[in-house]
This record gives structure tokens, sequence and C-alpha cells, in this order.
């Protein structure tokens, strides 16, 4: 089993690199000839075989979604985080509602594809460790995704959990979006399985485990206290992990 682990790492890794290093020159065609949207139509290719060459370690994605997600107006998907493997399959299965992604602004660069766009795509690049513009950061994001009726992904835990347990979730980065977003609904979502991919570190990586994610019923926003809403996401989201 080591050695099958060893040789299918190595030639994920391989796949991978070739991938985003493709990607790269692919994403600026789009975007500087056919804007925003020849981009995402880019991305959401990229995200699609990103997903599907987990399966070269064995590693099928299953996206369950049987909600009726609103459309045409802004989602806010919420999130546990348990590795960077959890976008890609998210950003393809609802590439209809152009999610956004909350991530830490050392991401937007040194990785091909990936950090490209993060600048250009419509993220919202945060700095740890300032918080007041971390917050000005969110608020200009939110106010982005009403604008544009987008959608955005954020995982309230802040970082990867290594061990599939959910952490505490974080309420500041939600609130500010909800802020300028009065009308949008948010869909918790449940992530399980993907944590094992780095189980042993990175590399070798984690093979034959199964994700899922698992969408569950939207919640409009201004339907209870805030207190309230923060709870019953949070608590959804974490009734469905898997230990």
């Amino acid at each position: 089993m080591k050695f099958i682990s060893y040789f299918l790492s190595s030639l994920f890794g391989v796949v991978f690199l070739i991938l985003i290093l493709v990607f790269q020159p692919l994403q600026w065609i789009g975007l500087h000839l056919f804007g925003y949207k020849g981009h995402k139509i880019v991305i959401d290719f990229m995200n699609l075989i990103m997903t599907r060459i987990l399966l070269i370690l064995g590693i099928p994605v299953r996206v369950i979604n049987e909600q009726n997600i609103p459309k045409n107006t802004t989602i806010i998907f919420v999130s546990n985080h348990q590795s960077f493997m959890d976008i890609p399959p998210i950003v393809w299965a609802f590439r209809k509602y152009h999610p956004k992604f909350v991530a830490k602004k050392e991401l937007a660069k040194g990785t091909p594809s990936v950090s490209f766009n993060l600048r250009h795509g419509g993220a919202c690049l945060i700095d740890r460790k300032d918080k007041e513009k971390a917050v000005e950061a969110l608020n200009e994001f939110g106010k982005r995704l009403n604008k544009n009726k987008w959608s955005a992904v954020i995982f309230p835990e802040g970082s990867r959990s290594r061990d599939g347990k959910p952490k505490r979730f974080a309420p500041t980065g939600l609130l500010t979006i909800m802020k300028h977003n009065p009308d949008a609904y948010i869909v918790p979502l449940s992530i399980n399985n993907s944590w094992k991919i780095f189980k042993y570190g990175k590399f070798p990586l984690g093979i034959f485990s199964p994700i899922s994610i698992q969408t569950h019923k939207p919640i409009k926003i201004d339907s209870m206290s805030q207190k309230a809403l923060l709870a019953q996401v949070e608590k959804t989201i974490k009734d469905a992990i898997v230990p």
C-alpha cells in the first residue's frame, strides 16, 4: 500500500503541476481578450479538471445538493475547511452562482494559476496580521458581491482542520459580508474526508478516501437574529461532519 501511495502521489503531483502551468496563460488570455466571462470559463474548467484528477489518488468527489438554492441573489456559502482541495469541487458545482473566496493575501502570489485567479477573479484577500485592513477588505468584498450578484465562499474556521475535527467558527468575516447583502441567503456546506489527502503531510498523499460535500437548506439572513443564525449555521455544518 505504501508503494502505491508514493507512486500515485508522484503521478498526481506531475499532473497537478502541468495543470497549473498550462492554465496560467489560458487565464491571462481569457481575461485580457474576453474579460470576466472569458476568465470565468477558464477557471470553471480548470477546477473541474482539478476535481477529476483526484481520481488518480483513487479519490472520487461527491457533491450532494438536494436543495433549491435561490437564483439572482447573493449566496453566502459557509463551510468547514479541511484542505485546499475543498475549493475546486465547490467552484465547479456552484459555478452558476459565481463563487468568490475569502483567502489570506499570501496565497495571491507564488502559485501559478491559483494566485492569478485570486488576484483577478474577484476574491477577497485579507491580511490576518492587520485586523483593520482585513475588515476594510471584507467591506469592499461585501459591496462587490452585492453589486454583481456574485456569491461568497467563506471558511469561518480561518485555517484548515488537519484531522477533520472542526474548529471554532469566527463570525467577523461572515457578519461583515452579511451587512452589505441584506437580501442574501446562507447555504451551509459540510465537507468530509478531504483532510485525509494530507494526513501524512505533503508527501505521500492519502489515497482511496472519497470526499463528500453536503449542501444544507438555504437560510435567509433576515429570517432570525444574527446570534441565532450564526449558531444554527455552525451547528448544521458540524452535525454533518463525520468523526
